[in-house]
């Protein structure tokens, strides 16, 4: 072997063992650490952390995404990720277990995040994104949606053993314009019922796509770029979840490290939302922090994380 190929043979090999480094800490960032981001740039918009209770049901294991109804009180609506059936379970604040139901129709190939909606109407629906795609091997990707089910004394005696059933899920499937993505954060636009989706990345700043869905058409949707989102930390895309204030003027999205919200400020074209500088929020102590979502008045943020009986944190605005 010449000197030329043992030189470009050990460059390479330097290159795949910073790269794995590089994969293993952002995907351990929440437990060392290392990405948080500095203090001094936290929102001054909201409270410290406080965690107000803990996920009661050990059949929530993977938090993966949270919403808080829109129709009941002191509701929140989360799934595990994949691996598991095609199941919801309702909490409130404290983490009560207050019910499991089986999504009709629907099948979890890697649940990441849920989204609520109210139309004008006042019929509240429950949003579903199967949009993980660690291996990029899913050239098309889906999201159902579903009426949320009504509460009651029958749903808090529910478990994944004997699950109340959904009304039957609408599918919206859809595909990006340009490459496979893995995604693991998708928000409903409070007052169109746009979806958006937005990829993680370690090579750049999160994607930002736009369904308009056709629950009434089986044809593939094509999703459009309307921005992108960096965040003032690094790898700045590594989105893991996210919500939308019910006014549809705020945004909150998490990584790993903390949360950060783009606020538009009125509102106007939702799109511009995009456009706006992220601003860090200190989320608490999360484990494997996934999933987070605005309070039904928009007034704090709730986010929890992956494992089983995780920490619920609530993070009040002043």
């Amino acid at each position: 072997m010449s000197n030329r190929t043992i030189a470009k043979f050990g460059g390479l090999v330097i290159f795949v063992i910073a790269a794995q480094a590089l994969v293993w800490s952002c995907s351990h960032a929440s437990s060392n650490g290392r990405y948080a981001v500095n203090t001094a740039e936290l929102s001054p918009d909201y409270e410290k952390p406080v965690t107000v209770g803990k996920i009661e049901s050990n059949d929530i294991t993977e938090s993966s995404g949270l919403a808080a109804s829109l129709c009941q009180a002191d509701v929140f609506w989360t799934h595990n990720d994949s691996g598991d059936d095609a199941f919801i379970f309702a909490i409130n604040s404290k983490g009560k277990h207050l019910g499991t139901w089986r999504v009709g129709g629907a099948r979890n190939s890697d649940w990441e995040d849920i989204g609520a909606f109210k139309d004008t109407a006042g019929n509240c629906y429950l949003f579903i994104g199967d949009i993980g795609n660690n291996k990029r091997e899913r050239n098309e990707q889906r999201f159902y949606r579903v009426r949320e089910p009504v509460l009651s004394s029958q749903g808090s005696a529910s478990n994944k053993k004997n699950p109340l059933p959904t009304e039957p899920a609408e599918t919206v499937v859809f595909k990006y314009p340009d490459t496979p993505h893995d995604a693991e954060t998708m928000i409903v636009q409070p007052r169109t019922g746009d979806v958006y989706v937005l990829t993680k990345r370690i090579d750049g700043p999160s994607l930002v796509f736009k369904i308009t869905p056709r629950f009434e058409s089986p044809a593939t949707v094509l999703a459009e770029k309307v921005g992108e989102v960096a965040l003032p930390t690094v790898p700045n895309g590594l989105l893991t979840g996210g919500g939308v204030s019910p006014d549809g003027t705020r945004v909150v999205v998490c990584d790993y490290s903390a949360g950060y919200e783009l606020n538009l400020g009125n509102p106007g074209n939702f799109d511009d939302i995009w456009k706006q500088k992220p601003v860090p929020i200190d989320l608490g102590d999360r484990k494997q922090g996934e999933s987070v979502t605005f309070s039904s008045d928009g007034r704090s943020i709730f986010t929890t994380s992956e494992k089983k009986n995780s920490p619920i944190i609530e993070v009040k605005g002043k």
